[in-house]
């Protein structure tokens, strides 16, 4: 038994270690990346909970809950998780498409992009990345909510930024 709970113990502190790891790494890439605090916190929450999960079973076959008993425990949270989101599917990708956008997204906020869409000009700057979504905000002031899921599964070209008025005139000047 003393094992056991020695075992348990160790769980929480790799768990506790491995968390803070893992949270100053997820901030300075935040900070190179200049991606926003709620965002970076949202993320870091996400893994967080999914690593408590994983250490929290891990503790309850160490303590002699029997790896079956943990395994159906485990699967049926899964299932239930599944038939919520099977209806919803969308925001199960979505999630999983914010995840990803934050650590390989080669697009920053306030910079100028188009997604290749055959039915609609999706053009514009970045004004947000979200956990679900892409905010674009067009020329014309129009803000545009875009799925991540679709940004991942689309081109998106990086646009060159629009001259201001005044460089604009200056080139007119010049001719």
């Amino acid at each position: 038994m003393t094992n056991q709970i020695l075992l348990a113990c160790i769980y929480l502190v790799v768990f506790i270690f491995l968390q803070r790891a893992l949270t100053t790494w997820i901030r300075k890439l935040a900070a190179m990346k200049q991606v926003s605090v709620a965002r970076t916190s949202l993320v870091t929450r996400f893994i967080s909970y999914l690593m408590f999960f994983v250490t929290l079973s891990l503790m309850a076959i160490s303590l002699g809950l029997g790896y079956q008993d943990v395994s159906l425990f485990v699967s049926s949270a899964f299932a239930v998780m599944g038939v919520a989101l099977v209806a919803q599917w969308s925001i199960l990708s979505n999630l999983t498409a914010g995840v990803l956008i934050f650590f390989v997204f080669p697009y920053r906020i306030g910079e100028r992009i188009r997604v290749v869409d055959k039915d609609e000009d999706i053009s514009g700057v970045i004004i947000e990345i979200a956990l679900f979504h892409v905010l674009i905000q067009r020329a014309n002031g129009d803000t545009i909510t875009y799925p991540n899921n679709l940004m991942l599964q689309k081109a998106v070209l990086k646009l060159a930024a629009q001259p201001s008025i005044s460089e604009t005139n200056k080139t007119l000047d010049k001719e």
